[in-house]
């Protein structure tokens, strides 16, 4: 990957699992990071670990005015911005019936509308820096799931959005990309084995075996696997990618 010294990239949900691995792989690339979670005290350690001078901006992204805060912290401290990764947010399974309004909203709120609002507001810089969007969907976006309603419904709509705004991108200039990532060994989802170990009263090694079995996968990937294809599509060999959606879920979408 090329040296992106200089550059500034805003990462969100940066506090773990694959936030944390972007922001690191984009550190190590020469980026200058923009670190943005509610989680203050993992996001300042996270910070000052980094090999570039980057910032920790804790906020809550599904208040309305967080986005705005977030852009306007970015441009006071580097007065420049040339990448946002939009991976906040996370979304609960189960019956469709089960949900409330309020689980539909807290939904779009953190995951969707942060990342409009996001864009929305660093556009004008983008533009000025001739930059890129990587939106982290999922897979769930594109097919659907009887237990994960939220999130497929959330994932389409920000594929929906990647594609809207690389339109606009052309004419301005920014790229806009979105990465659809599944079956990554996350903090979620070694909650999710260990709830299938005690249910099926096994081990935690032979649940995630089953669970990999169950989704049809060799294995589960890594965040840092999601990582270096976001290093890829914030970088200048992927200036000819515009409006692309990016399955790394290790075959697990067998849709076309």
């Amino acid at each position: 990957m090329q040296n992106d010294q200089g550059r500034i990239a805003i990462v969100t949900g940066a506090s773990r699992g694959i936030g944390m691995a972007i922001a690191r792989q984009l550190a190590s690339d020469g980026y200058r990071i923009v670190a943005v979670a509610r989680a203050e005290e993992a996001l300042t350690a996270l910070v000052d670990s980094l090999p570039t001078q980057s910032l920790a901006v804790p906020t809550d992204l599904s208040e309305s005015g967080a986005a705005r805060h977030v852009v306007d912290q970015a441009l006071r401290n580097f007065e420049r911005i040339d990448a946002i990764v939009n991976n906040a947010g996370a979304t609960p399974r189960g019956d469709f019936l089960s949900f409330e309004d309020e689980d539909w909203h807290a939904g779009f709120e953190l995951k969707f509308f942060a990342a409009a609002r996001l864009c929305r507001h660093a556009w004008p810089a983008l533009v000025e820096s001739g930059g890129c969007i990587v939106n982290i969907a999922g897979i769930g976006g594109r097919t659907g799931n009887a237990e994960f309603t939220i999130g497929g419904s959330v994932n389409a709509a920000l594929l929906n959005l990647t594609k809207s705004l690389a339109d606009r991108g052309v004419r301005d200039g920014i790229r806009v990309n979105a990465v659809n990532p599944s079956s990554i060994a996350t903090e979620r989802t070694q909650k999710r084995i260990a709830a299938l170990a005690t249910e099926k009263g096994i081990t935690v090694e032979a649940a995630a075996a089953a669970l990999a079995s169950h989704l049809r996968v060799a294995r589960f990937g890594t965040p840092e696997e999601i990582a270096q294809v976001v290093g890829f599509l914030a970088s200048d060999g992927a200036s000819y990618m515009q409006g692309a959606i990016v399955d790394v879920d290790g075959g697990q979408t067998r849709t076309l």
